[in-house]
């Protein structure tokens, strides 16, 4: 019987994706859980969550790491 593949050495691995690859492996395994219990969610906020995917799958939007962000907002506030 073949190995389970290790959950830290996958996670390792995806850590190493660019941004935009990383939210498409999370949004993936987010979509594929079976979850026994849906979460009501109002239908602006549906618009909005699909309006913000699409725009990441296009590339209209730049995600940023958020090491880069939480630094430039450290240097921004901390003068």
């Amino acid at each position: 019987m073949p190995a389970k593949p290790d959950p830290k050495k996958i996670l390792d691995e995806a850590m190493q994706l660019e941004p935009t690859a990383r939210a498409f492996v999370a949004e993936t395994l987010l979509e594929s859980l079976d979850l026994d219990q849906d979460f009501a969610v109002s239908q602006e906020w549906l618009e909005e969550i699909r309006r913000r995917c699409a725009d990441i799958d296009s590339g209209k939007v730049q995600l940023l790491d958020n090491a880069v962000v939480l630094n430039e907002l450290r240097g921004k506030y901390t003068r």
